[in-house]
């Protein structure tokens, strides 16, 4: 077997943006694509010797890639959205955020920056939408592999089926299926979807931040769908309804009254990271807040708001620990 001479970390190295991007999609976390990944690149490192150039290394790594994903995933549940799992009443009146749930039940969040592959930035964005992501986690593993290498990655149905090892017809027959099921479970999800275009979008969301920021809870209401949804993981607290969240804003969530923001793309979005006032001095990370906008019939309003919460997530994103006085 003739191997191909290279700098096999170096010339992976390009690939690793693209690859997190996929690995995202797959597994619905940011933490565990980051770890999926630099479990492929170890396993491309120890089987370099075996590769013999018939297909692109960038095939390759992708190939190891997805055996690694296809492995996590049969190892675990499903990922999933609050709005998602929420069934009950809304819950405003509880003093306190509830009991954390399993840390690997969300979808979790991930910046733009680290994810955005391909070359258009529509389909990168709408392939990176929180509904989007939560709908793939309901494809059968090799199925949700499919349609993101044609559908976000663009691959032409002969290199997904020499990745997957199957036949052309099988790799279209998967895909198939695989729209079919998106198509169905979008359908089903509560998870909103935008309808606004960008600049739309920007301007409620900043609007939505200054509000915020100033704790102006009159103003922040007018921005707020009638219907709008709160939730705020890996927590209980699921708020449905304007009055509802401006109530939990007015009562325990005053606590974030004085917090400092960094505006973020979060999820093919606009949204802000969320620095609450520590006593100690400057501010601690609290939450990333996920905004959906969409137009509910009187204008564009925020009718989703995902707030996850946690240092962790903060790390993983790659945002600052804290923020200074």
């Amino acid at each position: 077997m003739t191997t191909v001479a290279m700098d096999l970390p170096g010339e992976l190295e390009v690939y690793r943006r693209e690859l997190r991007g996929y690995a995202y999609r797959m597994l619905g976390s940011i933490q565990d694509a980051e770890d999926a990944v630099q479990n492929a690149m170890l396993r491309a490192w120890r089987a370099y010797e075996r590769f013999d150039g018939r297909s692109s290394l960038r095939t390759w790594i992708y190939r190891i890639l997805t055996n690694v994903c296809l492995d996590e995933i049969a190892a675990r549940k499903r990922r999933a959205l609050p709005v998602d799992l929420e069934a009950g009443p809304s819950r405003p009146v509880i003093e306190s955020l509830g009991e954390p749930r399993p840390a690997d039940t969300f979808v979790e969040p991930s910046l733009d920056e680290l994810v955005r592959d391909p070359a258009d930035v529509v389909v990168a964005r709408e392939s990176v939408r929180l509904a989007f992501v939560a709908a793939l986690q309901h494809l059968p593993a090799s199925q949700r592999a499919v349609l993101i290498l044609r559908d976000v990655l663009a691959w032409p149905a002969s290199e997904v089926a020499g990745l997957l090892e199957i036949s052309v017809a099988a790799a279209n027959s998967q895909f198939q299926r695989a729209r079919e099921t998106m198509r169905t479970v979008q359908d089903g999800s509560r998870a909103a979807r935008p309808n606004v275009d960008r600049a739309a979008e920007e301007q409620v969301v900043a609007r939505y931040v200054a509000a915020f920021e100033r704790y102006d809870m009159d103003a922040l209401a007018t921005m707020l769908a009638e219907d709008a949804v709160m939730s705020m993981p890996p927590f209980q607290l699921y708020l449905s309804g304007r009055e509802d969240v401006v109530a939990w804003m007015f009562g325990p969530g005053q606590e974030c009254e004085g917090s400092r923001t960094i505006p973020v793309e979060v999820n093919g979005a606009p949204g802000f990271a969320q620095y609450r006032r520590d006593p100690a001095g400057g501010h601690a990370p609290w939450g990333v807040h996920a905004i959906t906008v969409r137009d509910d019939g009187e204008g564009p309003h925020v009718v989703e708001e995902t707030i996850f919460l946690g240092p962790e997530i903060f790390a993983a994103l790659g945002l600052p620990a804290r923020l200074d006085a």
